[in-house]
């Protein structure tokens, strides 16, 4: 189900995908753009929100903010032929199935660059990712550099694993793995200071429930240990 977030911005929580055997809660972004067409975020399983989606507006982009979140594409590729499909860093070279239309960088699409902007969280190992921010409602978009799991989620030696690596605790926050993989932490620096910039209220994560308030200071105390 499509939840309204803000001015003229949808989520919904997805099915859950197994990584590393470990389950993961899947959340989707749907934002609708001045000329009515509809930029998707790290889309979950389409038969799920199709309906809703389609009720929104037309699709004209969709994004995968990383290389791992490639589970749903083809089938989304599929259904919006019409629609713009950008890839994260390194999606093309671990999704060579998916045929791809354009890369995201630092610099925003013409399509969306007056309303949305985004910088790339560079020199991580494990994945690059794309941060994104919808200037209208003030919430930043990310996918799996915070994560949270709630109490419970996880069992036996997952549960003890996931706690070493801090998936979870008292708030999402960037987990060990994440930490330990930005081998270039200048280029991650350079990439968190566009996104500090941003005045954020809300934030929406992939993998945790949704910051609602004070979203610029919440990214602030997640990264506090690169800053």
């Amino acid at each position: 189900m499509m939840e309204p977030f803000g001015a003229d911005i949808w989520i919904s929580s997805g099915r859950d995908v197994v990584s590393a055997g470990f389950r993961y809660p899947t959340r989707m972004a749907v934002i609708r753009l001045e000329s009515g067409g509809l930029f998707v975020w790290s889309p979950t399983a389409l038969a799920d929100v199709r309906a809703e989606v389609d009720a929104l507006g037309p699709v004209r982009f969709i994004v995968t903010p990383t290389a791992m979140h490639s589970t749903f594409l083809a089938e989304w590729r599929k259904a919006y032929p019409e629609a713009r499909l950008f890839a994260a860093p390194h999606s093309r070279k671990r999704s060579k199935h998916i045929p791809f239309d354009a890369d995201l960088g630092d610099a925003a699409d013409a399509g969306w660059a007056k309303e949305i902007d985004q910088a790339v969280m560079r020199g991580n190992a494990i994945a690059e990712e794309v941060v994104f921010f919808h200037w209208r409602s003030s919430t930043v978009l990310v996918a799996d550099l915070i994560q949270h799991f709630p109490p419970g989620w996880f069992k036996g030696l997952q549960a003890l694993v996931a706690r070493l690596d801090g998936m979870t605790g008292k708030e999402p926050r960037v987990p060990q793995k994440f930490r330990l993989a930005f081998t270039n932490r200048k280029a991650a620096r350079k990439g968190l200071t566009r996104v500090m910039a941003w005045p954020a209220e809300k934030v929406v994560m992939a993998h945790a429930e949704p910051v609602r308030t004070e979203g610029r200071a919440f990214i602030g105390r997640a990264f506090r240990w690169l800053r």
